[in-house]
């Protein structure tokens, strides 16, 4: 194999090593977190496509801030 990734072997399958960049963790609140379960359970390939794009975050995030400042 002749490219950048670095793959780990894994009986006869080549595996990459695939990191996530480090990113600020400022943890969800209840509206981001229900969220975040609805997309998983429900739009499971919307979800998984956003974490790998590392684009899921900033809008829990938002979605969180806005529930809150409407609870207020």
């Amino acid at each position: 194999m002749n490219n950048d990734l670095a793959y780990t072997r894994c009986g006869v399958y080549y595996i990459p090593n695939l990191t996530l960049s480090e990113a600020e963790t400022k943890s969800l609140g209840k509206y981001g977190r229900m969220r975040e379960k609805f997309l998983q359970e429900y739009r499971p390939v919307l979800w998984d496509s956003m974490i790998l794009s590392e684009k899921l975050y900033p809008p829990l995030r938002e979605i969180d801030e806005k529930a809150n400042r409407k609870m207020e």
